[in-house]
């Protein structure tokens, strides 16, 4: 999770015991004369979080020329997917001292990367953006700072040790940063003004913001109660953790890593499929109504640590099909950038390493034609479901008002018969793929790999 490795789970709990429970009297911030004037219009059009489709840009990875100008010639790419909500990136410089180059070391909060270009350069992509229909979030790492922030002047606003000295995140190895002090109100007070700015300042649509378990539930709240009062806007809000906390503080999302790990287990270590339903109702269980799970089969952590989907999945087929499963069983879809191409290079985000879009335009016309299948089927991102997996095919019928749908997925490198759940014989379905009559007998064979969905 965050922005190198993964962390041990007794981390996440001790920084959610030590964040929650602060006996600290929290307030909303009144606008301030250092707010900026509002730049633009603000986006009218922020889909209900049901209706989120989501895609991740690593600038570093997505253009030759690596910077935000890069990005605007693909945009209509992007909406081609069904996308309606992009994540950009750290957009901020880059700290020099003990530095990685790293776009989670956060030099100075108000300001660009040099290197992805201007503040100009972001509010055209925004503009281009919202001409397209699709919301902008940005990418937010509160947790901590570079070590040359000129925050760093100020020594009571980052954690210390027994000895005074400033401290890296506890229990990482993210020795390139400084861990910030949430007890410091004076701090917290910086930190949402800056986020304030962009809104302000830049027209963004709201945060995806990194390593959120780390940082206490207190200041969440407060900072979102504060943006939310900006006038005539409807923020976009994305937890990168799995507290269920986030969702008391405002948050309308937040990160399905369990549902990420079963997918890869299923698939690579050969796990019993017929517990994948069972995750999914752990994942929402005693959530909000209308707030949902993130969910995807990459995203910049695990393409640069891990492995790119093709890798994780074993193979093209293979990590279609758990992608279908991604995106049908419940929760907000992600793409990564480059997934949809089936690109078979783990991308850095330290440094350069441009895509190829001319790779694999099968794979590209497949991820279009499952996305405007669950667009065009309400039943696939919020009906009620009722599961008959299988320990190798998922199986599951989803249902909101005269919209159903069957999804049948092979997690398997072989042909596997189903046989056909009794309330299930007989019945006659469209085939998505064919736009064929489909008659449910008393089995159904799926290929290794193969998925169907079928809908009434």
């Amino acid at each position: 999770m965050a922005h190198r490795v993964y962390i041990f789970i007794f981390i996440v709990f001790s920084l959610f015991t030590t964040g929650c429970h602060k006996a600290e009297t929290e307030t909303i911030q009144p606008p301030t004369k250092n707010d900026p004037e509002q730049y633009g219009t603000p986006f009218a059009e922020i889909p209900v979080t049901s209706d989120i489709v989501m895609y991740e840009i690593n600038e570093r990875a997505f253009s030759v020329s690596g910077n935000l100008t890069g990005i605007i010639p693909r945009l209509d790419s992007i909406k081609a997917l069904g996308v309606n909500v992009i994540w950009l990136m750290p957009v901020h410089p880059i700290g020099s001292v003990k530095s990685v180059n790293s776009p989670y070391c956060i030099k100075n909060f108000k300001e660009v990367n040099p290197e992805y270009g201007t503040l100009d350069d972001l509010r055209n992509l925004v503009n281009q953006a919202h001409q397209r229909k699709m919301a902008v979030i940005l990418d937010w790492a509160a947790n901590h700072t570079s070590w040359d922030n000129p925050w760093i002047q100020n020594k009571s606003w980052y954690t210390q040790d027994n000895n005074g000295n400033i401290i890296s995140p506890a229990g990482t190895n993210w020795q390139d940063v400084a861990d910030l002090n949430y007890d410091n109100a004076t701090m917290k007070k910086e930190m949402i003004s800056a986020m304030k700015y962009w809104v302000l300042h830049a027209n963004i649509d709201g945060f995806r913001c990194d390593a959120a378990d780390f940082v206490p539930f207190t200041f969440w709240k407060q900072a979102i109660d504060t943006l939310i009062k900006i006038p005539n806007r409807r923020l976009i809000m994305l937890a990168e953790g799995a507290r269920k906390d986030h969702f008391n503080a405002g948050f309308q999302m937040n990160f399905a890593w369990d549902f990420f790990n079963k997918n890869k287990n299923v698939f690579k270590n050969n796990h019993s499929v017929a517990g994948f339903f069972l995750t999914h109702q752990s994942e929402y269980a005693g959530t909000p109504a209308n707030v949902h799970k993130l969910r995807f089969t990459s995203n910049h952590d695990e393409c640069a640590w891990d492995d790119t989907p093709i890798g994780l999945f074993g193979g093209k087929a293979a990590s279609l099909a758990a992608f279908t499963l991604t995106i049908t069983m419940g929760g907000v879809p992600l793409i990564y950038n480059g997934q949809e191409i089936g690109y078979p290079v783990k991308l850095p985000f330290f440094s350069k390493s441009p895509i190829n879009w001319n790779t694999n335009p099968d794979m590209l016309q497949e991820y279009k034609r499952l996305m405007s299948v669950r667009q065009a089927n309400p039943a696939l991102r919020s009906g009620t479901t009722e599961d008959f997996s299988t320990a190798d095919i998922a199986v599951y019928q989803r249902k909101t008002g005269n919209n159903e749908v069957l999804v049948l997925v092979n997690t398997r490198p072989a042909t596997k018969t189903l046989s056909v759940p009794a309330s299930l014989k007989n019945s006659g379905w469209k085939d998505t793929k064919t736009n064929t009559t489909v008659q449910l007998e008393s089995t159904v064979s799926l290929n290794a790999f193969e998925y169907r969905i079928l809908v009434k």
